[in-house]
């Protein structure tokens, strides 16, 4: 394996297990799942603009121009399918709202034919069906009801947003990664700004020591540094490659939140995880 190739997959490995822990991070943030998709942002979108200043870099003005007004909705969609994720966690075990999260592909799969005038194969309309099946499972209605319903529902609309997402980057034309990203996360904390300012309660907020360091985690590690990385492997790695390791995300998300938070999974929610897991991963291929 050529030497670039190598240090580019130990880097998206990287970044993929840092996207997968978190939930187990916001689950010890003691704030609203706004306000920390907020600091998420700014954060993020701070430490980015530094690694560009570092470099000697610059944003590609004529890119982002052409691509301002779709850069501006993506933006909206990451702030907010951020705090229903946050919000997901709060209301359901981290494994379900991380499962419920990644329908995302599937839902792409759907509108695919609308927004983007693709067919819809038999391959991927059998994945589509099998990742319901395993949505049915994971969400516990075999077992007599539903587990966390809030949650799931959180998990559900963060994952059409992210699949918004997705649809808009596949619209994106000639524009760098990285000033593509920056300017998403800049978007994304200022459509946040008013409605953190109208829906927080200030007297409550209360940020310690130990959440601040959390809060700068989520965004100099999860964000920025996982970003940087995550776009750096791009270039020497396959689409297939890249799809592939994408799966340690979720699956290192499960693991830790039965370990870590002693969160219980049943038999059918495991078997709904592999589903949808499984299903998501064919209908890239």
């Amino acid at each position: 394996m050529p030497q670039n190739t190598g240090k580019s997959r130990n880097m998206l490995i990287a970044a993929m297990c840092i996207f997968g822990t978190i939930g187990i991070v916001r689950r010890f943030i003691p704030l609203s799942s706004s306000l920390i998709a907020l600091v998420r942002g700014v954060v993020g979108a701070a430490f980015l603009l530094l690694i560009l200043l570092l470099q000697r870099k610059k944003l590609d003005k004529v890119a982002i121009r052409k691509n301002l007004g779709l850069l501006i909705a993506s933006g909206i969609a990451i702030g907010f399918n951020w705090i229903l994720l946050f919000e997901a966690y709060n209301y359901t075990s981290v494994a379900t709202a991380t499962l419920c999260y990644y329908l995302a592909p599937i839902l792409v799969i759907l509108a695919a034919p609308i927004v983007l005038k693709e067919s819809l194969t038999l391959r991927k309309a059998i994945c589509t069906a099998v990742a319901f099946g395993g949505m049915i499972l994971v969400s516990g209605v075999t077992e007599g009801g539903i587990q966390g319903a809030k949650g799931i529902l959180f998990g559900l609309g963060a994952a059409v947003l992210y699949a918004s997402v997705i649809l808009m980057n596949k619209k994106f034309s000639a524009v760098d990664a990285y000033s593509k990203t920056i300017l998403q996360l800049v978007f994304a904390s200022l459509s946040l700004v008013p409605y953190v300012l109208l829906t927080e309660d200030w007297s409550q907020v209360v940020i310690t020591g130990p959440s601040a360091i959390l809060l700068l985690t989520a965004g100099v590690i999860h964000t920025g540094f996982a970003y940087c990385m995550y776009f750096g492997s791009m270039g020497e790695l396959k689409a297939h490659t890249v799809a592939l390791f994408s799966y340690i995300d979720p699956i290192l998300a499960i693991f830790l939140s039965v370990v870590l938070l002693k969160e219980p999974m049943s038999i059918p929610s495991v078997i709904g995880a592999v589903m949808i897991l499984g299903a998501a991963y064919v209908s890239e291929k």
